[in-house]
């Protein structure tokens, strides 16, 4: 049995875990989000950027919030959150209401605007999905799809 204070063999492969991780880490980094979605939303109003997206997307997900549950679900503080949705207020993509089990508080929600505002995005998500897997051998994309849900829904994300 191998000593657990030994080091790994740098040279060695890596072990599956370690290649899942790394390949996590390329999408999970600040840049490729933010160019994700640049191209995600581009001309969809001077509002709808890159910062704003996980606002609309977040909603979007999870329907009416308040800035601070928002912000834990896509990983902003409140203060930014509530920024963002200024914007997107101003740009008639959202709207502040009362929430109805606690009147002090304020929840965030999309308008139809907002709505269809995201549904362009989500189009444009998973059309380059699409067009990125259209080269992959027949059944491949496919499975892939579905063992990526499975991870999702089974992994050590919960």
């Amino acid at each position: 049995m191998p000593d657990p204070e030994t080091k790994t063999d740098p040279e060695a492969a890596p072990g599956l875990g370690d290649t899942v991780a790394q390949a996590l880490a390329v999408l999970l980094r600040r840049p490729a989000r933010a160019t994700l979605y640049r191209r995600l939303t581009e001309g969809l109003g001077e509002a709808v950027d890159e910062v704003t997206y996980p606002v609309l997307s977040g909603l979007a997900r999870t329907g009416a919030r308040s800035a601070a549950d928002l912000a834990a679900e896509i990983g902003l503080d409140r203060s930014g959150v509530s920024r963002r949705a200024t914007r997107l207020e101003e740009a008639g993509l959202l709207r502040r209401e009362a929430d109805p089990h606690d009147q002090r508080a304020t929840l965030l929600t999309l308008t139809g605007a907002g709505e269809r505002t995201v549904a362009v995005m989500r189009g444009r998500l998973a059309g380059g999905i699409e067009e990125a897997l259209a080269s992959w051998p027949p059944g491949e994309a496919e499975a892939f799809a579905r063992s990526l849900r499975r991870f999702t829904e089974q992994g050590p994300f919960g």
